[in-house]
């Protein structure tokens, strides 16, 4: 049964007490930290057509959801390399002469809140095995309750509509029905999701 990483949100925080994936906001240093390794070819070919991103912020997309799982949860996602920032949220990948490691990443897709939405973002979801992960959980306030939950456990548990579509497609891909970085977005208010090469 596989296993998904998730926590909860704090009781005042946007979508209290919601179980997410760890994730966050691009910092400005995430455009200019140098990866270990780089993207796969077709990771990122898949998110400049589906993703709406350039290369340069497919990388730094790439770096902001490594750097906020470390962040938020303590674990790495990193092999030997030179991160080039020594202060800031990458001085630990650089005191350790380590770099995010791009190319265990894979694009799952996008979304986008509705405009009538109190807090809006345009999120793109990436997915890692958790077998290269390194370190022990540990959370920096942000979520509780971390761990990595049963995929069935993982679907149950209190979540946005969002999360609850990415639990989906995670479950989707394990049955072997793969899609190419689903969409989901709002239209009047209304949910609208799909596939992109649908």
């Amino acid at each position: 049964m596989p296993r998904v990483l998730m926590g909860r949100r704090p009781p005042k925080a946007v979508f209290p007490e919601a179980y997410v994936f760890p994730g966050g906001r691009l910092d400005p240093s995430d455009a200019a930290v140098a990866p270990s390794t780089p993207l796969a070819a077709n990771v990122l070919e898949e998110l400049r057509a589906h993703g709406a991103c350039t290369p340069q912020l497919a990388r730094a997309l790439a770096n902001a959801a490594i750097r906020e799982t470390f962040e938020e949860t303590g674990l790495l996602l990193a092999s030997p390399g030179d991160a080039g920032a020594d202060h800031g949220p990458w001085a630990t990948f650089k005191a350790q002469g380590i770099a995010p490691a791009h190319d265990r990443l894979r694009f799952l897709g996008r979304a986008i809140t509705p405009a009538s939405a109190p807090v809006r973002f345009h999120a793109r979801f990436f997915v890692a095995d958790g077998e290269h992960v390194e370190g022990t959980i540990v959370g920096n306030g942000e979520l509780s309750n971390i761990c990595w939950y049963a995929l069935d456990e993982a679907r149950q548990l209190p979540a946005i509509d969002v999360t609850q579509f990415v639990l989906a497609e995670i479950a989707a891909h394990e049955r072997g029905q793969t899609r190419t970085a689903p969409f989901f977005r709002y239209r009047r208010n209304r949910v609208l999701a799909k596939a992109a090469d649908a």
